[in-house]
């Protein structure tokens, strides 16, 4: 067994004897960090530290239990302090991850000296499970001493050093618009719940004012929390990174603002749509460092929401916030100032919220701290009275166990350790009265093994290893039995799960050790006959009418000590009592509880006094303080042990008399007769284990013709699909030849086309450079007739009777009838020269025609070469397109065929 770190105090000087002292730790260092109370760079940064800490340092911690005391960081080699500095430096403590490198790790960020730069401090920690106690002894100073309700109301009327704050504390949800913009959500218009949205991230808003006395400073925002559920405990609050705090514009609010993802396993029922009559709470609560207060108050807000899908949208919206009135008893604290000051400092006498004085919400605790990293979701008490109302039993290792314990009480218990531990041998004074209350579930585990006198038994371990590599002849019961052993509790529900394993190795290494049990399970129903008879006469009268026997409701109690179907937190604290009294305890819990159930029990006939005792008792015991009201009860009733022991004597007596005056035959008969039922019964499981034998081989037989039949339908399929990909791969290759010759043909008909196409180019050619050449031809000529013109008509000037023909503008003017005969050779060179020019317009026109008709001929080839390549490309896709579709349709109503080798195609 592992032993946790030192718990004391023991110090020479005052402020260590303020302090708690750990050892088993090692100092990793220190490193800067911007967001101090950012969970996740915390976990970074001490990720980083781990893996770059070359030589770790070996220190004792103190951690103060007053709030103004010193953490103190000592060097266990050179007692050398390695840092000091007050505890409200302190903002933020965090622990790793479970499952990971750094689940034995601790860290903490203080404000470093006077500045704005913040540190964090890494430390190890040997025993794992002390990490957990040196957290809560970081958060004894910000707490106060834990008071009863009695208590408290008589000082908040009494005490005339109390004065009253009040405050109004305002929540406000809002939701990312997709923007990048949070908005607010609406809440219902009458029944006042908020609306929130699946999977989207949410930041909350809270808002404190003071509305009376003279204002107190508040001076930082210790960390925002929330947890699905109302009256939900400490351990089960999530720490959410806080983005700002401060006071508003207007200087009225304390405004802090924390982001909210609520995809997080922990926020599942804040984050799963809603029915339309469930109603599902939610709880936020922010821990203020008041300057004038001692420790931190925690303002507590229960509301209702509903969870709609992502996509909802919301027509209606009432922008109204979630308000809560805290009304907040402050005594003067005696001999204490803040950090030095002469200010006067208060201590928290009571916080109460107006809906609580009012009588319509459940108490709710003020002053809890973030201590662990454990998560459970707590749905509304609806679904709790649902389950209450039901007739279902409850199963084994049902609820949880508080972990919250109050600071007096571990103080008393770590100064009775240190006696402890001092001497083993005898057990230390105020022992009964502090199990009577019950153990602090953080110290069972070093409680019960010192109750049990295996403390640090290393012999009894080194034979516990030596056991569970034995065989035991009990391991198939054991293994039957495993499953069905705490089924509710979630470190034993795995099949083969840690949880599962362990219980078998202790289970199996028992059965090795003890082969032959010596109690014996029948004394313990006589002995709560006759308890019954003697303390609680009237039930045993009204259980003798009914013909109801002890066995019958008892029995469960004592053979498994009450663990079957009681929730833990009960079992727990029944076995404190059982480690410290004995086995005695278990008829005094009996008694108990039939006391506290006599009135219903009474009223109750032979099935309703059973199915009260199956189902009803139990599940009034889930809640800890009606748990912890029985084992005052319990421990409160005085059993007459030596009157029990003298009953059992006498019975012995009596039956050891009846044994000698008994005849042998009858005794025989009767021996005969138990041997006779024992061999029916065992006759009887064993038909049973025979039945269930042959069922089972006769399911897996179905079981496996099934599978064959599967498997033949799975193998014809197989074959044809084989079949079909045969035919898909020769219809591939047909259709490949087939696409080979149409690429002969097509290339073949392209060739012709191309040489087509060649010839006609060069006629087009030849075609331009005659035409080229006669429009050249033609402009020569024209030039020439042109020249012969105007030299003809310069000629026809210069004469003196021919002059007469053109005027003076040079135009031809008609002659006179005596003058025809000398023009006539004149007009006959005219009409020749106009023929030639028409027949030269002619041979240009024909040759334009020839022209157009080849480009139109061109054209036309152009077409048809375009409408081949068309063609052929069309072929190819038709190809391509029918043999993928017809693969496709061959495989997409079979089952994939085991892979075959590849083929180039």
């Amino acid at each position: 067994m592992e032993e946790l770190p030192d718990l004391r105090g023991a110090s020479p000087t005052a402020e260590e004897e303020e302090s708690v002292l750990f050892n088993k730790l090692t100092y990793l260092g220190c490193t800067k960090v911007t967001s101090p109370r950012k969970e996740g760079e915390a976990l970074r940064a001490m990720a980083e530290l781990r893996t770059s800490c070359q030589i770790p340092i070996h220190i004792t911690l103190y951690v103060p239990n007053v709030a103004d005391g010193c953490v103190r960081i000592i060097d266990q080699a050179t007692n050398v302090e390695i840092a000091a500095f007050p505890i409200y430096t302190v903002l933020f403590c965090v622990r790793g991850i479970d499952g990971t490198a750094e689940s034995n790790y601790f860290a903490f960020t203080e404000s470093y000296g006077c500045t704005d730069e913040f540190q964090l401090h890494v430390f190890c920690c040997e025993i794992k499970e002390a990490v957990s106690r040196i957290l809560y002894s970081f958060s004894t100073a910000f707490r106060r001493t834990s008071k009863q309700t009695a208590e408290v109301k008589y000082m908040s009327d009494a005490s005339p050093e109390s004065d009253s704050y009040n405050f109004t504390v305002s929540l406000e949800v809002k939701e990312d618009d997709g923007k990048g913009n949070f908005s607010a959500v609406p809440k219902d218009r009458d029944k006042l719940y908020f609306k929130l949205r699946q999977g989207i991230e949410k930041k909350l808003i809270i808002n404190v004012q003071q509305t009376s006395n003279s204002e107190l400073a508040i001076e930082r925002c210790f960390g925002m929390l929330l947890s699905p559920g109302t009256n939900v405990r400490n351990s089960d609050m999530h720490l959410l990174d806080m983005e700002s705090m401060g006071k508003s514009a207007d200087g009225k609010f304390y405004v802090i603002t924390g982001a909210w993802n609520p995809n997080g396993p922990a926020f599942q029922a804040l984050n799963e749509e809603t029915p339309k009559d469930v109603r599902v709470y939610m709880t936020v609560a922010v821990d203020l460092v008041i300057t004038e207060v001692v420790e931190p108050v925690r303002f507590q807000l229960e509301t209702v929401v509903r969870v709609y899908s992502a996509n909802e949208r919301f027509w209606y919206f009432s922008r109204k916030t979630f308000t809560e009135v805290f009304h907040l008893k402050l005594k003067q604290s005696e001999g204490r100032s803040h950090t030095g000051s002469a200010d006067t400092m208060y201590e928290v006498v009571s916080l109460q919220k107006q809906s609580e004085r009012d009588g319509t919400a459940p108490p709710a605790t003020g002053f809890m701290l973030y201590l662990g990293r454990q998560a459970s979701v707590t749905l509304s008490p609806q679904d709790d009275e649902e389950e209450k109302d039901s007739d279902s039993e409850l199963s084994s290792g049902t609820g949880d166990v508080s972990k919250d314990c109050p600071e007096k009480i571990l103080e008393s218990w770590g100064d009775l350790l240190q006696r402890w531990h001092s001497n083993l041998t005898t057990r230390p004074k105020g022992l009964p009265v502090l199990v009577r209350r019950g153990v602090p579930e953080a110290l069972r585990a070093e409680v019960w093994q010192l109750l049990s006198g295996c403390h640090d038994n290393q012999a009894m371990l080194e034979k516990y290893r030596i056991l569970i590599t034995k065989d035991s002849v009990q391991e198939n019961v054991i293994t039957r039995d495993i499953n069905r052993t705490f089924p509710a509790h979630d470190y034993f529900k795995d099949t083969d799960g840690d949880g599962q394993d362990s219980l078998f190795k202790i289970c199996k290494a028992y059965s090795v050790h003890d082969e032959d049990i010596g109690y014996c399970q029948g004394q313990s129903f006589l002995a709560a006959v006759l308890l019954l008879h003697e303390q609680l006469p009237e039930l045993y009268n009204h259980f003798v009418d009914l013909n109801l026997e002890a066995h019958m409701y008892a029995s469960q109690w004592f053979l498994t000590l009450f663990t079957a179907k009681f929730p833990l937190c009960m079992v727990f604290h029944i076995i404190d009592l059982l480690l410290f009294e004995g086995l005695s305890v278990i008829f005094n819990v009996a008694l108990a509880l039939l006391k506290t159930s006599k009135e219903d029990l009474l009223q109750a006939d032979f099935e309703g006094a059973l199915k009260f005792f199956r189902v009803q008792l139990p599940k009034r015991y889930r809640a800890e303080e009606n748990a912890r009201r029985l084992m005052e009860q319990a421990c409160n009733i005085k059993v007459p042990t030596k009157k029990l022991k003298k009953y059992e004597k006498e019975y012995q007596t009596m039956r050891e008399q009846q044994a000698q005056q008994e005849d042998p035959i009858d005794r025989y008969k009767r021996e005969n007769r138990r041997l006779q039922e024992a061999s029916l019964r065992l006759e009887q499981e064993n038909d049973d284990l025979a039945h269930e034998l042959v069922t089972s081989k006769i399911a897996l037989r179905n079981d496996l013709d099934q599978i064959e039949d599967k498997a033949d339908v799975l193998n014809k399929e197989l074959l044809q699909t084989k079949q079909k990909l045969v035919e898909t791969e020769d219809e591939k290759r047909r259709q490949e030849e087939e696409s080979a010759q149409i690429k002969e043909v097509f290339r073949r008909e392209l060739e012709k086309a191309e040489s087509e196409v060649k010839k006609t180019s060069a006629i087009i050619s030849e075609y331009k450079q005659i035409c080229s050449q006669l429009s050249t031809r033609l402009e020569k000529q024209q030039a020439a007739s042109k020249e012969e013109l105007e030299l003809v008509k310069g000629k026809v000037l210069s004469c003196e009777r021919c002059c007469k023909l053109f005027r003076k503008d040079g135009e031809l003017q008609v002659p006179e009838p005596g003058q025809s005969c000398t023009l006539q050779h004149v007009d006959e060179e005219k009409e020749l020269l106009k023929k030639q020019l028409r027949e030269m317009e002619l041979e240009l026109a024909q040759t334009k025609l020839q022209l157009v008709e080849a480009k139109c001929k061109i054209q036309e080839l152009e077409h048809h070469r375009g409408a081949l390549l068309n063609e052929i490309q069309a072929t190819r896709n038709s190809w391509f397109s029918k043999t993928l579709n017809s693969i496709k349709t061959a495989t997409s109503t079979q089952p994939p065929p085991p892979p075959l080798p590849k083929e180039s195609t």
